[in-house]
């Protein structure tokens, strides 16, 4: 997914507000997800987010989502943000973040998904690493 970066997005200092790349995260990651799994999906969590660097007034900003895990009817979707200066033509990582969302059947109550095909050493590496997630934030659930 690519934005443009509007006087409308920025604060007074020209940087975006972080609730703007927010939004575009939990929208690129449901896109994702809703591709994976056929159904309407609904953001259960998004972890820990870090910006690392800002972005300014008039950058472009890609965001890349890929589906990470996949339970019965959740997913982890993984969404990478990177800004463009147009004008030098040079990128930077500026955000991370993890979101978990659930598949809703027609009655609105989660839904069974299909898994994913592990294809590459990449694939198992990501879906390794989201099932350790997963693991980590169902015992901080548990209290």
């Amino acid at each position: 997914m690519t934005q443009l970066v509007l006087p409308s997005h920025t604060n007074s200092l020209g940087t975006i507000f972080g609730g703007t790349i927010m939004s575009w995260i939990d929208i690129a990651a449901a896109i994702a997800a809703q591709r994976h799994s056929n159904k309407e999906v609904v953001t259960a969590s998004i972890d820990r987010l870090d910006f690392v660097a800002p972005v300014y007034k008039g950058w472009v900003v890609n965001l890349k989502a890929s589906v990470n895990y996949t339970s019965r009817t959740s997913m982890e979707v993984g969404v990478r943000v990177d800004a463009e200066n147009p004008k030098t033509g040079e990128t930077f990582h500026t955000a991370s973040a993890y979101c978990t969302f659930v598949a809703l059947g027609s009655n609105g109550k989660p839904t069974e998904i299909p898994a994913l095909t592990l294809e590459t050493d990449d694939d198992r590496r990501r879906f390794e690493a989201a099932k350790t997630r997963r693991e980590h934030r169902l015992k901080q659930k548990q209290g």
